[in-house]
């Protein structure tokens, strides 16, 4: 019955999403990958549940791409585009060119006519951006120098699509087969289309601009966030139409249109609203992607798609990786952008397309580039997991601790283990008031920087107990652990119980959770990093709300005295979800009736040491606003 349905379609499609895509997690892979094997096991060429209509579903699935640029476009403000510049047009333009000779190159060696060798090739030197962004978004990739080089080659990519198009009808040999498809560029000149081209992407910045800003204005004034999120769906399917009819890209519009509206107050609003759509649509473009895989031409001709799908990967990698060393990547960063970058992209089955219809390429030539491309994605999961797993620990860059740590000759009372920013504060206290302090950590780059600037610190990993011992820790009274790892600091307190206990020990903790870990293991010196600048904050929250200063100050007293003394119960009971929820719930209405009372009733003599008398006075008169109409 399938294909008869619309529901028994979207019921096909949201099952396998749903089933394949939280394995996928939960076994390391991604979502991505997911997406994929689901739409490979729903395709025509294993259950066959969705049969022919997976192709026509992806031109429509394809526009969680162009949301996709939409959003990215968002997150890029003009100013930190412009400062991409290089990386866009350097490396992006480098890799398209060099990329694409390349395989031409290989293409003429297999016999391919000229004008098909540069076909395939131009086509092939793209990569995809949905697979590629979706995996380093997930991965936390994005703010690197692989995630920053990669996402700037993605966006020349997206660019150099248009030239493609431009450029194939001139290689066609013979002419084209009529195209069903009539934009309205088909009965225009060829200056006249430029006109046109540059009209309509001038047209989106100052629409963006200056139109689509009060349009929006207006809209969120009649406060009914289903026309708000109507409205966005409308400007991003307006401008993907456009740029359809003027041969344009739609992802590049769109992305375009993203950054003129970067600086707009309406910003977090459209990615709010588009985000839950792009996932959605991405969704189904990587299922629809998996299910156009030609699982029996590969299985005529396997040896054939193994060599071609492994062969134009490795070319493709190299590239990238003589690519990122011109640019002084590192190495760790350099294979991560080299084989995150390696598939072929989502473009290609529109240019393949378009170079069959130009009679470019043979349809049995096109259909084989089709499936290597479709596997290549595939792979890309798999490859980038390799990469992590296999090739970074054995080439990439080799452990900061193979530097031998520094001989210590000195023994203080004061032993700091880790002196990142948060230690750096504590030592320099100490410091001030004349105490010394022997300092270790195992950041060398940080070690030499802090020596530049005139700072005693030795290299070495503090959680090694004969280092300690070399330090001094047998004799030494105070033990600062401040690393910004939760896990190592309590390995170094499981360390110092057994080897130093004649050790005080004060502990950093990230956060709660590991202020729990800490208290557990014995401790009660523990530090929470954001607690104080937390707090800062809530003052002076409390303080543009009209509190006065002092009820703001004292407010927050209240709270630290307060929670640091449930902390030590709240930490007994965080090993049971129930016991410690009831425990919160009852502590918080505590916390809440203490600083309401106080409030009622303070106790102004307490605060004479902070209070001018004649403040005192105004807040016994009552002149003052207090929380409750602050609020």
């Amino acid at each position: 019955m399938h294909g008869d349905s619309f529901f028994f379609q979207a019921l096909v499609y949201l099952a396998a999403a749903v089933i394949s895509v939280p394995i996928a997690k939960r076994l390391g892979l991604g979502s991505v990958l997911g997406y994929l094997i689901a739409g490979a096991l729903i395709g025509p060429s294993v259950l066959g549940l969705i049969g022919a209509e997976g192709q026509d579903v992806m031109h429509f699935a394809e526009f969680g791409v162009v949301m996709m640029l939409f959003v990215i476009g968002l997150e890029l403000e003009p100013a930190l585009l412009w400062r991409m510049r290089a990386a866009i047009a350097g490396l992006g333009g480098l890799q398209v060119v060099v990329t694409a000779v390349v395989i031409a190159g290989l293409a003429l060696l297999a016999g391919q006519s000229w004008q098909a060798a540069a076909a395939i090739g131009m086509t092939l030197s793209l990569s995809s951006t949905a697979i590629v962004l979706q995996t380093l978004n997930e991965k936390g990739l994005m703010k690197t120098s692989a995630g920053q080089s990669s996402f700037a080659v993605l966006l020349f990519q997206d660019i150099a699509v248009i030239p493609m198009l431009a450029l194939f009808p001139l290689l066609a040999s013979a002419p084209a087969a009529a195209s069903a498809e009539h934009t309205w560029m088909s009965a225009l000149p060829g200056w006249a289309q430029t006109v046109v081209v540059l009209s309509a992407v001038a047209l989106i910045v100052v629409a963006g601009r200056f139109i689509v800003r009060p349009a929006f204005r207006f809209i969120a004034q009649t406060r009914l966030l289903e026309i708000f999120t109507a409205a966005a769906l409308l400007l991003v399917i307006a401008i993907a139409v456009l740029m359809t009819q003027v041969g344009l890209s739609p992802a590049l519009g769109t992305f375009l249109a993203g950054v003129v509206l970067a600086n707009s107050e309406y910003r977090h609003e459209l990615v709010s609203d588009i985000e839950p759509f792009k996932g959605l649509l991405l969704g189904l473009f990587f299922i629809s992607v998996g299910a156009s895989i030609n699982f029996a031409l590969i299985v005529q001709t396997p040896l054939l798609i193994a060599a071609l799908v492994l062969g134009l990967m490795f070319v493709k990698g190299l590239v990238l990786y003589a690519l990122g060393r011109f640019f002084k990547m590192g190495t760790d960063q350099n294979l991560t952008f080299a084989v995150a970058l390696a598939q072929v992209g989502e473009f290609a089955f529109v240019l393949f397309s378009f170079a069959t219809q130009q009679n470019i390429l043979e349809a049995r030539v096109a259909g084989t580039l089709v499936a290597v491309v479709a596997l290549s994605m595939a792979l890309t999961p798999l490859v980038i997991m390799f990469n992590e797993k296999v090739l970074l620990p054995r080439v990439g860059t080799k452990p900061r601790d193979e530097r031998a740590a520094d001989a210590i000759a000195e023994h203080n009372p004061v032993i700091i283990a880790g002196f990142d920013r948060f230690a750096q504060t504590v030592g320099r206290l100490l410091k001030a008031n004349g105490i010394v302090t022997t300092v270790l950590d195992f950041d060398s780059d940080r070690v030499d920087l802090l020596r530049k600037l005139g700072l005693k610190v030795y290299y070495g990993d503090a959680s090694r107990r004969e280092l300690l011992q070399a330090a001094g820790a047998d004799h030494a009274r105070l033990l600062i652990i401040a690393f910004d790892d939760p896990e190592k600091n309590l390995a170094l307190v499981h360390t110092v119980e057994k080897h130093f206990p004649n050790l005080q020990v004060l502990a950093r903790a990230l956060d709660r959770p590991d202020a729990y870990h800490l208290l557990n293991a014995g401790l009660r010196h523990v530090y929470r990093e954001t607690l104080d600048t937390s707090l800062r904050m809530g003052i002076d929250a409390l303080r543009l709300l009209g509190m006065r200063g002092y009820r703001a100050q004292r407010a927050a007293k209240i709270f630290l005295q307060h929670d640091e003394r449930v902390l030590l119960e709240l930490a007994r009971h965080y090993a049971d979800n129930k016991s410690y929820i009831n425990a919160v719930r009852r502590r918080s209405a505590e916390l809440e009736e203490l600083i309401q009372a106080d409030d009622a009733e303070p106790d102004l003599d307490r605060d004479a040491g902070w209070d001018s008398a004649t403040l005192r006075e105004e807040v016994r008169a009552g002149a003052f606003i207090g929380p409750q109409t602050a609020r």
